[in-house]
């Protein structure tokens, strides 16, 4: 690997806006660290696409949500590769229903999986980066953490207090050259909106369509690219849905 190479992490990054985000980081000439939990298939999926297209990829499992494992994978990374350039948050799950019939067991596990391992993640992760005054972190919000909804008080909680995270890094990080933006995504075309009525969401979104994961991937793109003066804000990308 070259001395130069760039290194991305995108947890979460064997399926949906995960995977589209790592294919799109890869094109850009990272090295990217794609992490799964369980779906080995999936990961390696996305890691052969990627090199079948010129890239460089590697599948690493560790659950976000158990922060021993997230340190010792983090450890392996900086001891394999010397950097991290970019970290995208993107692990994330719903365990929907209204706030009386929600267990202790469901709002633990989003959560622990959607919010804590943000943290969890971050903080090595971030000792790397200001030790090289540079660094991209990108969390995965949605627009649940900006305007709530019901049945899924757990999510937006953990997604609003992403956003919360983001603005903190952001204003933390500054003075070492590290930028922290979150990005919002509306409802997307993936696994965990199948299943919706597309054609009554799609009504009620001004641009009349649901979101691609590519929509996401080139967000993260530019904030990569072209986002060196842009933290601490919270980008939705939602197709007008909140305006």
């Amino acid at each position: 690997m070259s001395e130069n190479k760039k290194i991305a992490i995108v947890t979460g990054g064997s399926r949906g806006i995960g995977k589209a985000c790592s294919i799109e980081l890869a094109k850009e000439g990272y090295t990217v660290i794609v992490n799964y939990a369980g779906n080995e298939a999936a990961a390696n999926a996305t890691v052969n696409e990627i090199k079948a297209n010129g890239g460089e990829a590697v599948a690493l499992k560790f659950d976000v949500s158990d922060k021993e494992a997230v340190k010792a994978a983090i450890d392996g990374i900086v001891k394999d590769f010397g950097r991290v350039d970019v970290l995208v948050n993107n692990a994330g799950i719903t365990k929907d229903g209204l706030i009386i019939r929600m267990s202790e067991d469901d709002w633990d596990k989003v959560i622990n999986t959607n919010l804590n391992s943000a943290f969890y993640v971050t903080k090595p992760v971030v000792k790397v980066m200001m030790k090289q005054r540079s660094g991209c972190i990108i969390n995965m919000a949605s627009v649940v953490g900006v305007y709530g909804n019901a049945g899924q008080a757990n999510y937006a909680a953990a997604k609003a207090g992403l956003i919360g995270f983001t603005k903190t890094l952001a204003k933390e990080l500054a003075s070492r050259g590290i930028t922290a933006n979150a990005i919002a995504p509306g409802f997307i075309q993936t696994d965990m909106t199948h299943g919706l009525d597309a054609e009554k969401i799609a009504s009620a979104i001004p641009l009349g369509r649901l979101g691609t994961v590519d929509d996401i991937a080139q967000t993260v793109k530019f904030l990569v690219k072209s986002g060196a003066y842009i933290t601490g804000q919270v980008i939705g990308v939602d197709g007008g849905l909140v305006i």
